[in-house]
């Protein structure tokens, strides 16, 4: 019997086919799952340098931003404790170019931030390709809130501090102002910038593709406010010699002005101020010439005001007392080929009323005969030619040079303050010698320690100083040049000045510095004011009759502030208190 071969039936190759195909998908597939839990073990675990930190660095980078946290600036306040500069929080507003595009929006934007419309998108346009602009620095908080509830694609608010000044242009040029990245770039806020400023924290935050936060994560460093700053400025004071200068200034048109008061004892600087001024809140107006402190930056001849200097060479020679007698005939001395001049023809006089009545003449002929050296080296004690190292930015140290040759003329007008020049703080710096029993203490802006005796260095003998405040007391009497800078109820002394201003081609007929440095009060001198008052006009131009009154002014006022008794008061209080305890 033939066996019968069966035939496979194609149907049957098809699944044969079918099998070996699925085990072959399914095997790739374990392979695939393989690969990827040994590449995740391989992120995850063994490569270090591209694995799991590597990845998570790179996302933060793309996601996580750090940003700066501003810091407080250091207030200023004056001696009794009254805030003279603060920074107040304010919102600076930001935008997404790329993100603003709407037309209406941009229209409800430039409407709400007071701008032209075509202004706002020119600067959209001109930050087209950048994620990131200003749109308005430093706003106030109203104003932001209600921009930033308009919720428009890409504006963000960022908290800064803003520097405000309470007081305004009283102490503009002393403070001075920061820029609107909170650095000091005038007066105290520059010189004091690194203990103010402070140092500001760090935190980070993530941000969305469209570089908006969306969640903090976290403060890195917190931030350290500046440090106060205590003055030694009266702001009573500073408003009195403010109101006072500019006023004086206003009656004798002149173009500027300068005035300072310091205490003796201590070497405080109880106030400062100039003319022209300007506001330091409100940038519109500013110049540089109405920002400068002309009480430190302007050195000048002093002419006259440095007589009393004269004076302590001429009692220290011993040649002289107070008493001695200068023949000031003619009225007119000449020195080389230049003619000196007094305003009338005194006679012989005694040095006291050379002084008193600022003879140009008398001061002539005791210089001629002292020499030169005596009264350079009497200057340089009192500090004339040095910086008064009190650290404002600017200052100037005035100057008096020791010459290998001195010509005639020269040896004898240093004696009445030309050839020379000194700021109005080295003249008050100066005269506080003698309202200090003739020792001279450093100056300084800042408040001192009231139990902490101050350094002082003696300049002169005490029973010259008795002598030389009887003199500058005579001054102001009915014979003297500073009649104008007396004070109701109390005895005060100084000296008036009046130069010829320099230009371009020398001394200027018609233009004039007029000054009166005095000390107050007399019997017990404590208070040293100067004042200078820059081109006044018409017939009010010297010393006596523009800067004296002002004198007078502002230290009628120190005197009440500081609540300084006159003499006369305290001898009457003696008495009564003298017969009460003899009944």
């Amino acid at each position: 019997m033939t066996a019968v071969r069966r035939q496979s039936h194609p149907r049957d190759e098809g699944l044969t086919v079918a099998a070996w195909r699925f085990w072959l998908v399914c095997a790739a597939l374990l392979g695939l799952l393989c690969a990827l839990v040994g590449r995740l073990a391989l992120l995850q675990w063994i490569d270090q340098d591209r694995g799991a930190a590597f990845l998570k660095h790179q996302g933060e980078l793309r996601a996580v931003r750090a940003a700066e946290i501003p810091a407080y600036r250091g207030v200023i306040t004056d001696r009794r404790g009254e805030p003279l500069a603060v920074s107040t929080p304010v919102v600076t507003l930001t935008a997404n170019p790329q993100l603003l595009k709407d037309a209406q929006h941009i229209a409800d934007l430039a409407r709400a931030l007071g701008e032209d419309e075509l202004s706002l998108r020119a600067r959209l346009d001109a930050h087209a390709d950048k994620q990131y602009m200003y749109l308005a620095r430093q706003q106030t908080p109203d104003l932001a809130r209600r921009i930033l509830a308009m919720k428009l694609p890409g504006v963000r608010g960022e908290r800064e501090y803003r520097r405000y000044y309470p007081v305004g242009e009283v102490t503009a040029q002393l403070l001075g102002f920061t820029n609107r990245d909170g650095v000091g770039i005038e007066g105290l806020e520059k010189a004091w910038d690194d203990v103010l400023r402070g140092h500001p924290g760090r935190k980070k935050y993530i941000k969305d593709r469209h570089g908006d936060a969306v969640r903090d994560i976290g403060v890195e460093a917190e931030a350290q406010p500046g440090s106060p700053l205590q003055l030694s400025i009266d702001l009573r004071l500073q408003y009195l010699q403010h109101r006072e200068l500019q006023r004086a200034v206003a009656e004798t048109q002149a173009s500027a002005g300068a005035v300072v008061t310091l205490d003796a004892w201590t070497g405080e600087i109880l106030a400062m101020t100039n003319h022209p001024v300007f506001n330091p809140n409100s940038r519109s107006g500013y110049t540089p010439a109405a920002a400068r402190n002309r009480v430190v930056t302007d050195a000048f001849e002093p002419g006259s005001t440095v007589k009393p200097l004269t004076l302590v060479a001429a009692l220290e020679s011993g040649e002289y007392t107070i008493d001695s007698i200068v023949d000031t005939s003619p009225g007119r001395v000449r020195v080389g080929n230049k003619v000196l001049p007094d305003p009338s023809n005194y006679g012989p006089i005694t040095l006291s009323q050379v002084i008193e009545k600022s003879s140009q003449v008398g001061v002539t002929k005791v210089a001629q005969r002292l020499g030169h050296e005596p009264v350079f080296q009497v200057f340089r004690r009192f500090g004339l030619g040095e910086s008064s190292a009190i650290g404002f930015p600017g200052e100037r140290s005035g100057e008096l040079r020791q010459r290998t040759h001195w010509s005639e003329i020269e040896q004898v007008t240093l004696a009445f303050g030309y050839g020379l020049t000194a700021t109005p703080l080295q003249l008050a710096h100066a005269y506080s010698v003698f309202a200090n029993k003739g020792r001279q203490v450093p100056l300084t802006l800042l408040r001192r320690d009231p139990d902490v005796e101050p350094i002082q260095r003696k300049v002169v003998d005490e029973e010259i100083v008795v002598q030389v405040n009887k003199v500058l007391e005579r001054v102001t009497s009915d014979y003297g040049t500073g009649t104008q800078a007396r004070v109701a109820g109390f005895a005060v002394g100084g000296k008036t000045g009046t130069v010829h201003k320099v230009g371009p081609g020398g001394y200027q007929d018609h233009e004039y510095l007029a000054f009166f440095v005095g000390v107050a009060p007399i019997d017990d001198p404590r208070y040293v004011t100067v004042v200078v008052i820059d081109e006044p006009r018409g017939n009010s131009y010297g010393g006596g009759s523009a800067a004296a009154p002002v004198y007078s002014r502002i230290t009628e006022g120190v005197l009440r502030l500081t609540n300084t008794v006159p003499k006369a008061l305290l001898s009457d209080r003696a008495n009564l208190a003298s017969v009460g305890a003899s009944s």
